[in-house]
């Protein structure tokens, strides 16, 4: 491949051969061979290579963390925007409690800046993620709750969009814009900063309850009947757990994150079936975000889908329990929605799915050669669950197909989306998300 000369770029190129692209090409959803790699430090220099993109005719990734499964943040031949660099947190107070979030800082950096200060910003499970992707996908983290999504707390942003403006969009600025990247991803344009508004926590307290699996039935309709009934403050998993060899049976783990200090309020999920341990703690919150080493595994590459539920039935439970047992290296995830995400007007966001009650998630783990024996089972069991389910969340798809991006973005949203795609990027030079083209199209 014969390179383009690229004197307008001041950010960091990084080109094949390079010390740094053999780590650089890679994400934790795959590894790609770009051809070039900007790492950014600022929005003029990402708007420089957006314009270069495309101008060159460039396929054109944006990476803020590189942790969606899809592996989105590379490509083949093409140009990685890599927002690593702009990173920064910057804590304004004041009686909103407003916070600058670059991009490309990790969650984990951000819940420990803003700790000192007693405030938080509920966004994930794991430390290691990128803001950029999971604020603009949504944010579904272990104070959803109580306080909604991560982007529901999206006060503005500083955007680059397709053709190299710098742009602010907030509710009166561009707010068109400003609707479309809370849920649309990265659709629209590459976020540099995120202004966001903190919320006061300090300490959690946090269960980790394992019951057996041949107990799974039961323990899930008393999760779901104890989450119906619970204040916003509390948020949980039920987690369905394979074997891992023959020293570790199957289990059902409840993990539940109450935002305060209240033991009580986490008793009752501790008397579900017979309970084969049960560890309750007050922690910090930022200590509660899993910390995994950052950067890619070029190994692994677990197998994510995933769809949303407007009642955890009894009937979605059964199927669910009948049909993973014969599932090896699956685990299937059960989170509590509700609360504050469900008092969002469905239409106040690009991010539709306020009425559900739990969102549904399978991970296959391990890499390829272990997704191919269980694809089948795996297949036979969503198509189970297909009748009690519904929508789908963005960031937790490792292979979207367009009945994915439909469940994603249900009809009268995508619509919308595509108005506003038509306005900031009629080319569709941003396309390596969950896309929306200009005309709808997926």
């Amino acid at each position: 491949m014969t390179l383009a000369y690229a004197p307008s770029l001041t950010g960091e190129i990084v080109l094949p051969g390079d010390d740094a692209y053999e780590t650089l090409r890679r994400t934790s959803g795959g590894t790609g061979s770009p051809a070039y790699i900007v790492r950014c430090r600022d929005a003029e220099e990402v708007a420089q290579a957006v314009r270069f993109a495309a101008e060159e005719g460039l396929t054109l990734s944006v990476r803020s963390g590189g942790h969606h499964g899809a592996g989105f943040g590379t490509n083949d031949g093409g140009l990685v925007i890599d927002l690593g660099l702009i990173d920064g947190v910057e804590v304004f107070g004041g009686l909103d409690d407003i916070v600058r979030i670059g991009a490309g800082a990790r969650w984990g950096d951000v819940a420990r800046a803003l700790a000192p200060y007693g405030l938080a910003v509920s966004s994930g499970d794991t430390a290691a993620v990128g803001v950029g992707g999971l604020m603009l996908g949504g944010g579904i983290g272990w104070m959803v709750r109580k306080h909604g999504l991560a982007l529901d707390h999206l006060v503005a942003a500083e955007v680059v969009t397709a053709d190299g403006r710098i742009v602010r969009a907030s509710a009166t600025e561009h707010p068109d814009l400003f609707w479309a990247i809370r849920g649309g991803g990265g659709n629209f344009g590459v976020v540099t900063t995120f202004e966001v508004a903190a919320t006061r926590e300090r300490e959690v307290t946090f269960a980790r309850i394992v019951y057996p699996a041949s107990q799974a039935a039961r323990v899930l309709r008393g999760w779901r009947d104890v989450m119906r009934s619970a204040g916003d403050e509390l948020t949980s998993t039920a987690q369905l757990s394979p074997a891992s060899g023959d020293d570790v049976p199957p289990t059902v783990v409840i993990t539940a994150c109450q935002a305060g200090g209240d033991h009580d309020a986490v008793e009752p999920l501790t008397r579900l079936g017979d309970a084969l341990s049960v560890d309750v703690a007050v922690q910090p919150y930022a200590d509660l975000l899993v910390e995994t080493p950052p950067g890619p595994r070029p190994a692994w590459h677990a197998q994510l889908r995933n769809r949303f539920a407007r009642s955890c039935t009894d009937e979605l439970i059964d199927t669910l329990v009948s049909r993973v047992r014969g599932i090896p290296m699956t685990v299937v995830e059960l989170r509590a929605l509700g609360g504050a995400m469900g008092r969002v007007p469905a239409g106040a966001t690009a991010f539709a799915h306020r009425d559900a009650e739990i969102l549904l998630t399978t991970v296959v783990l391990g890499g390829q050669a272990e997704h191919a024996p269980v694809r089948e089972n795996l297949e036979a069991l969503w198509r189970g669950l297909a009748p009690h389910t519904g929508g789908a969340y963005g960031n937790f798809l490792s292979e979207p197909s367009r009945d994915d991006v439909a469940a994603v973005y249900p009809a009268r949203t995508r619509e919308r989306l595509a108005a506003v795609k038509r306005l900031y990027d009629p080319a569709n030079l941003f396309d390596q998300n969950i896309n929306v083209g200009p005309d709808g199209s997926r």
